[in-house]
């Protein structure tokens, strides 16, 4: 596995705004030392049989989550689907400027959410920033495919914490029905927020870095591989984006690396 890009070991606290708090029965167990310390890594350890083979359980700061190969990781004590930089309307933004790329990215996501929700029964979907990549994004044709998606989901409640490109590209628009708050949003163990940052007394659960690795085979062999990234005090969810970078980990000791290949969730480091 190749490490390329350095993130600072000294993050930023999340500032934004004051922090939007949401009361959860803390799991069993969970004590409040365990909460952005180092020994809520130790508990980052297989918790039971993933509801698909392709799943990876995981535990950590005291509550469990489950990893998926759609680029998702799903929450069961909150029933919450969490996906980060989904990037709706990117190619149309492309495309708007003059740029021929691929119709279709915003659907093949969607139909990826879809797979998600009919796996877990998800009742709720909380996106870690950057749903809207750009204003130049925000056409018609995109918008019919969200609209009639949403429609589709009525039933399930939708949250976004806001990240840096949709502070560019602006809230969906209100017949949506999705929900809009700054980081952080804190829910028991946990702080939602878009970038990784340090949040007292939660871990966090973010996204912004599009996080990836490159494994090494023989013959000179090199795969490049979207991943989870879970470090003492924060985890960064991969790009929900099919049209989106990769920018590789610098993995310190410590740390746990999860790929995604293919249908399956493997943890490399």
């Amino acid at each position: 596995m190749i490490m390329l890009i350095r993130i600072p070991r000294s993050l930023p606290t999340c500032s934004e705004s004051p922090h939007h708090t949401v009361q959860r029965t803390r799991s069993p167990g969970c004590s409040e030392q365990e909460f952005g310390s180092s020994s809520g890594m130790r508990d980052l350890l297989p918790s039971g049989p993933a509801a698909d083979p392709g799943d990876l359980p995981v535990s950590i700061a005291g509550e469990e989550l489950i990893l998926l190969p759609e680029r998702a990781a799903y929450w069961p004590a909150a029933r919450t689907l969490l996906v980060a930089d989904a990037h709706w309307g990117k190619a149309a933004s492309f495309r708007a400027e003059g740029v021929q790329v691929p119709a279709g990215t915003t659907a093949e996501g969607l139909a990826r959410i879809d797979a998600a929700l009919d796996r877990t029964g998800a009742r709720r979907i909380v996106f870690l920033g950057d749903l809207l990549h750009a204003k130049r994004g925000r056409s018609a044709t995109t918008f019919r495919t969200v609209g009639a998606w949403r429609e589709r989901h009525a039933d399930i409640a939708m949250l976004l914490v806001r990240g840096n490109h949709d502070r560019n590209a602006g809230d969906p628009p209100s017949d949506l029905e999705i929900d809009c708050a700054d980081a952080p949003v804190v829910e028991g163990a946990f702080a939602l927020c878009h970038q990784p940052c340090d949040v007292p007394g939660a871990y966090v659960l973010s996204g912004h870095v599009h996080p990836g690795v490159t494994l090494l085979g023989r013959g000179r062999q090199r795969l490049r591989l979207p991943c989870f990234w879970f470090r003492p005090r924060h985890a960064v969810l991969p790009a929900f984006g099919g049209f989106t970078g990769l920018a590789e980990v610098a993995a310190a000791p410590g740390d746990r690396v999860c790929v995604i290949a293919g249908g399956t969730v493997v943890e490399v480091g």
